[in-house]
């Protein structure tokens, strides 16, 4: 009989950590500040300045350039938006161009940043780039894994 108690405490116990890990993980989420445009450039014309250690005439020319990304993306952004809000899904072929076009800018900002950058800096910052995106492709497996997707 003790050790039935014990083990139904136990159960009660795990269930309800894992109730509150789930909470603290959705309050986390409700909780994160949202940023506008301008202060996700800022925070990230900081982050570079400080890893690639800018001067002011590369700070200048990186600050334009997030801004203009930035301008782009809202534009792709809303585009989506209106494509959901009419319930039409895109053609194969219509997805193929907005990859295309997306890779398109994407080679043109490193063009840029290559433009701005000395070559360290350059290397550096692909360096950074392929780091994020391999974090980035992990929060993407957890995801899925914790969604069973």
């Amino acid at each position: 009989m003790k050790k039935l108690f014990i083990a139904a405490l136990l159960f009660v116990g795990v269930a309800s950590f894992a109730q509150d890990t789930d909470n603290a993980t959705q309050d986390h989420k409700e909780h994160r500040e949202r940023m506008t445009p301008e202060q996700r450039n800022e925070k990230q014309l900081k982050k570079l300045t400080s890893e690639l250690t800018l001067d002011a005439n590369q700070q200048a020319q990186v600050k334009q350039l997030l801004a203009d990304r930035s301008a782009k993306a809202e534009k792709f952004r809303e585009a989506r938006e209106a494509n959901k809000d009419s319930n039409v899904k895109p053609t194969a072929a219509e997805k193929e161009a907005f990859k295309k076009e997306m890779m398109a800018e994407k080679d043109a900002n490193d063009a840029k940043m290559k433009a701005i950058l000395n070559a360290d800096q350059y290397t550096k910052w692909k360096t950074i780039q392929a780091e994020n995106k391999d974090k980035a492709r992990e929060k993407m497996k957890e995801y899925k894994k914790e969604n069973n997707m």
